[in-house]
């Protein structure tokens, strides 16, 4: 599909943030293998005080609306948390409670996840993918979880500092590139991707 968009979600409070560098690293990786992808990030901690204190996706601002509504277009989602309490950050889970239910479905979904040791690493399995299983999103093979010392800390940020990481994501992107693909051609412009509620 060409001019695929694909979105990445950093779900990280903090401003710079590992997972933001993860997610936007995948995000390129996949779009390289993407003819004409159209790419954008949503960073959720910016917009966390709206969030939590809008009684409405109408009360929101013009800016938690657009990144909202950047997700729910997406035809391609790479999303990421730091570990949290053995659990994706409370920031991360409020965004998608705003996230339209019927919105995701089918939408390939690539999960990633920081955190300080490898004993975070199934956050991925045992938390992440079944979020996505009630979006009826088709979550893809292989995530991608990287601890601290797969990143070096530089002024205004941090940038990948690991072969192995470096190969985890390109294993995963090219896992997920058949499922994406084959997605894509299944997909007519007359589809309707909300289903009957059951």
């Amino acid at each position: 599909m060409d001019g695929a968009l694909v979105v990445g979600v950093s779900g990280s409070p903090s401003d710079p943030s590992r997972t933001s560098t993860l997610v936007a690293a995948t995000v390129a990786r996949l779009a390289e293998d993407l003819p004409d992808a159209r790419t954008a990030q949503v960073e959720i901690g910016p917009l966390l005080a709206d969030l939590g204190a809008a009684p409405s996706r109408e009360a929101m601002s013009a800016e938690t609306r657009r990144a909202l509504e950047t997700v729910e277009a997406a035809d391609v989602l790479v999303v990421g948390s730091p570990a949290f309490r053995a659990a994706y950050s409370g920031a991360f889970k409020l965004f998608f409670d705003w996230v339209g239910q019927y919105d995701l479905v089918d939408t390939p979904v690539l999960l990633t996840a920081t955190g300080g040791s490898d004993r975070h690493a199934l956050l991925v399995e045992h938390q992440m993918r079944p979020l996505f299983g009630f979006f009826q999103s088709t979550t893809l093979p292989l995530g991608v979880f990287g601890n601290e010392r797969d990143f070096t800390k530089r002024e205004g940020g941090y940038d990948l500092a690991s072969v192995d990481l470096e190969l985890r994501i390109d294993q995963a992107v090219r896992r997920a590139l058949p499922i994406v693909r084959g997605g894509f051609a299944a997909v007519g412009a007359d589809d309707v991707r909300r289903p009957a509620d059951f």
